[in-house]
């Protein structure tokens, strides 16, 4: 059964500060490559989950733009960037995939997977638009392809990627369709965020991903999607239906992923402010979670609301797309910071405050059963 959060949970926030992230200042924002922006990024990983150690670092995808008068518009040209992370330096290896390889007009967020044993990478990752089509259409599709790592050059990379194709389509039964035309923002439908994950008791090969509910009379109908590999074939899926749904209550629960911990599975997204529903209480921008016995549910949110980490109220847009690793570091990037006077500039200040574009400060969490708190981060 599809396990749902509910106004009620989302009444449960409290206005304490235990869930509030630190503040992002000046002293914070360290560009990585100056000349773009980045956003959104996931680690290569072991099937198990755990980050791959690749040239005594680690290597981590991100999605990328030039740096534009409006922010915003990034999404419309992401490409998706291969960075190693080498003694706390970040080192630009350039971008993942060769130009015009991707079988849509912007590259958009993921997972990656790598076996130690023939160094094969599989790449999950979002598709958005099509090829010559001039619309500024917001379809999305899951997509992999796999490649060789080399290290034989001065930096990594991957190389001799395969075709790539659908890992699996949105059937317009229990997921709603992206070949429409655009939505306003905050109620763009979802297929997108392939997060792959592997269960250690059974060794099943699942796909989550963004979506939204179809045949939902809401206009707020985000759920997490679920599909499994059935065969030995890796690109062999099946649609299930979704995990958890948020039907009437938010329309977007980005880049979800798993992880397990101590005989628990423990499902974690990202949303913003702006698309929840207004029949529900105030929810700030932030990590989202919650807990189950199976990788099928019952799902019951973190801390009684689902609510992990937020923007301090100071701050709403502060950070975003928050990514556990299975260390419980918490990763994201530098949004629109900086706090800002009462009544300036748009709602929630994107408007009149600097984007940010870059790595944002990482955080740590403490999780016992069904709660999750943050602690200090030992520096590197």
């Amino acid at each position: 059964m599809t396990s749902l959060w509910l106004p009620r949970h989302l009444a449960l926030i409290g206005n304490d500060e235990g869930w509030q992230a630190p503040l992002i200042t000046a002293a914070d924002i360290n560009p990585i490559i100056e000349s773009l922006d980045l956003w959104d990024m996931w680690p290569l990983a072991l099937p198990d989950g755990s980050t791959a150690e690749i040239s005594d670092g680690e290597l981590w995808m991100v999605l990328s733009a030039p740096r534009l008068e409006d922010p915003d518009q990034r999404h419309d040209c992401a490409r998706i960037r291969l960075l190693l992370r080498k003694e706390a330096q970040w080192i630009d290896c350039g971008n993942l995939l060769p130009d015009g390889f991707s079988p849509g007009t912007r590259e958009w967020s993921g997972s990656a997977i790598y076996d130690k044993v023939d160094g094969v990478v599989t790449l999950f990752f979002t598709a958005a638009g099509r090829p010559g089509d001039p619309s500024r259409r917001f379809e999305q599709r899951l997509v992999q392809t796999s490649g060789r790592l080399t290290l034989s050059g001065k930096l990594p990379a991957v190389i001799d990627w395969s075709p790539p194709v659908e890992s699996v389509t949105s059937d317009g039964a229990h997921y709603v369709r992206t070949d429409t035309p655009p939505a306003e923002p905050g109620l763009i439908k979802g297929f997108r965020d392939p997060g792959y994950f592997r269960d250690p008791r059974d060794g099943g090969q699942y796909l989550l991903f963004t979506a939204s509910l179809h045949g939902s009379p809401q206009r707020y109908n985000g759920v997490v999607g679920l599909a499994r590999c059935i065969s030995a074939d890796p690109s062999d899926w099946a649609l299930l239906p979704p995990i958890l749904s948020a039907d009437g209550v938010c329309n977007e629960m980005e880049r979800p992923h798993l992880l397990y911990r101590n005989g628990a599975y423990y499902l974690f997204w990202s949303s913003q402010s702006s698309v929840f529903s207004p029949n529900v209480a105030a929810c700030p921008t932030g990590l989202y979670g919650m807990v189950a016995p199976s990788v099928f549910g019952p799902y019951l949110p973190l801390n009684g609301s689902g609510l992990v980490i937020g923007n301090p109220t100071t701050a709403p847009t502060q950070a975003y797309c928050w990514w556990v690793t299975p260390d419980l570091r918490v990763h994201s990037f530098i949004d629109r910071w900086g706090t800002l006077a009462v009544g300036a500039g748009a709602p929630g200040g994107r408007a009149t405050k600097p984007f940010g574009g870059t790595f944002a400060p990482a955080l740590r969490l403490c999780l016992d059963g069904d709660n999750a708190s943050m602690v200090n981060l030992p520096s590197d």
